[in-house]
């Protein structure tokens, strides 16, 4: 999976803002914190739920359970706006 490319992602001071583009079928801002910023990351490119679960337990101090239901609860989300290819 990874993000679509009607979607652009901003980091702003440390903030994730994820901008639909007129394709889009979502039309909104997806604002969040630098834990939405990294997953957006991961998502430039081709990856798995699991890798960036590995990816943000490497960067951030935290239960890897936590992590791995925030990512899932990002990733539900991003898919539900169409922000996520396959």
């Amino acid at each position: 999976m990874k993000l679509n490319d009607n979607f652009i992602h901003h980091n702003l001071d440390g903030q994730a803002v994820i901008v639909p583009t007129a394709e889009a079928s979502f039309h909104g801002l997806v604002q969040g914190n630098k834990t939405l910023s990294a997953i957006a990351q991961c998502l430039a490119r081709d990856t798995t739920e699991t890798e960036i679960v590995d990816t943000l337990c490497a960067r951030f101090d935290g239960d890897r359970k936590i992590i791995q239901a925030d990512v899932a609860e990002a990733v539900k989300r991003l898919r539900e706006i169409g922000a996520i290819d396959e």
